[in-house]
């Protein structure tokens, strides 16, 4: 049995979809060193290429009907672990207030902490995102692009589009943390109650 879960992970492991999932991973390092040495241009690029690796992988798994359990949770993580780095390293290079990046990690580090503690407490494994989880995303990943891309183009308009995204990305982890939580809430009790009929 061992032997068999073992095969089938490892070939989802080598699925195209999740290995251009991987190889976004490996453009994070990159990343950072472009910010911190103040590569501009070639930190836009490496985002512009994790962009279409991420399209691509998602289009790639459709046609190929290589949609995976491993593929469900390496995306995302591939996704957050460059959205927080990059917020990160923003921060420290001062394009970024640290203001909006203690809200987002906090928010993050909640998320992992409840999922962790419910899983490990109650075997609870029903945390997909809301809808203004998504929203919450894609806010984080126009505040990154745009905040490279105004090191590159000087345009007064990309300052204020950077401003009016920061506010939007602070408004939204906001709510969606609170969303999460009640939300997370529901189903627990849910589960819990289909736990106790079907018992």
């Amino acid at each position: 049995m061992a032997l068999v879960q073992s095969s089938r992970a490892a070939r989802q492991f080598w699925t195209a979809p999740n290995q251009l999932t991987l190889l976004r991973l490996l453009f994070i390092p990159f990343v950072i060193i472009s910010v911190f040495d103040g590569d501009w241009p070639w930190a836009l690029g490496l985002l512009i290429a994790a962009a279409v690796s991420d399209a691509l992988d998602g289009l790639l798994a459709r046609t190929l009907h290589q949609q995976t359990l491993l593929g469900q949770y390496l995306d995302p993580i591939a996704d957050k672990m460059l959205l927080s780095s990059l917020f990160l390293v923003l921060s420290f290079v001062k394009k970024i207030p640290w203001k909006y990046t203690v809200v987002v990690f906090t928010r993050d580090i909640g998320i992992v902490a409840t999922a962790v503690v419910l899983y490990a407490a109650v075997g609870f494994r029903d945390f997909r995102p809301s809808i203004f989880g998504k929203i919450n995303t894609a806010c984080q990943i126009a505040t990154v692009w745009f905040v490279v891309l105004a090191q590159v183009l000087e345009a007064n308009w990309l300052n204020l589009v950077v401003k009016l995204l920061l506010y939007a990305t602070f408004t939204f982890t906001t709510i969606s943390a609170v969303h999460y939580a009640l939300l997370t809430g529901h189903r627990l009790r849910t589960a819990q109650t289909k736990a106790v009929v079907s018992g």
